[in-house]
């Protein structure tokens, strides 16, 4: 009799256990499920500054229209928010590189001035065209500052191009194809500044 209240004891003292565990995860789940997220998020969303914005960007996508451009095109936008009022708009383009497509981040503020530019996926050589892939990228922080008409639209070539931007080394493709995207990215958002930005501009 000893020997079976214990057994029955430890039976209910693991089902007890096993029944709080179960609890604990179900309501914990959705605060680490958040919490993955806006890790998730803020990977993707590094080319913003953690501070300028307090919305959750991916949340609030933007209907884009015409979405071919010159020498891209247009996956998906996005727009960063803070107080109520549009800081930034986040456009995700694709061109063709080298060795396949290369699609790319490209935030620019309320005024059009480029903030940065990270490359969420690209298949270029290694040794040559890959490393627009690293993130924080020097390369690609050459553009930060810039807007549609700063440079001119001759300006927004490579040099071997008569233009106003170096190569990465031994890149050529790669650096022409990503500079047309970003400067496609600038025209698109001047030419559609209204329903980019929406009401909160």
């Amino acid at each position: 009799m000893n020997r079976a209240a214990s057994a029955l004891t430890l039976l209910l003292l693991a089902v007890v256990g096993i029944g709080a565990t179960y609890l604990l995860q179900r309501s914990s789940a959705p605060q680490i499920a958040a919490e993955q997220r806006w890790a998730d998020s803020r990977k993707l969303l590094d080319v913003l500054p953690a501070d300028s914005y307090d919305n959750q960007p991916l949340d609030q996508p933007i209907t884009l229209t015409d979405t071919g451009l010159s020498h891209s095109t247009l996956a998906a936008g996005y727009r960063a928010t803070k107080h109520g009022q549009t800081v930034a708009v986040l456009l995700r383009n694709q061109t063709e590189g080298y060795a396949g497509a290369i699609e790319l981040l490209i935030a620019i503020d309320a005024n059009g001035k480029l903030l940065g530019v990270k490359t969420l996926k690209q298949n270029e050589t290694p040794a040559l065209g890959g490393p627009i892939g690293e993130w924080p990228n020097r390369w690609l922080q050459v553009f930060t500052g810039k807007s549609r008409g700063e440079p001119n639209d001759t300006g927004w070539a490579l040099k071997k191009d008569q233009g106003q931007f170096d190569q990465m080394a031994g890149a050529t493709i790669t650096s022409r194809a990503a500079i047309n995207a970003i400067h496609d990215a600038l025209r698109y958002f001047d030419e559609h500044r209204t329903a980019l930005l929406g009401s909160g501009a």
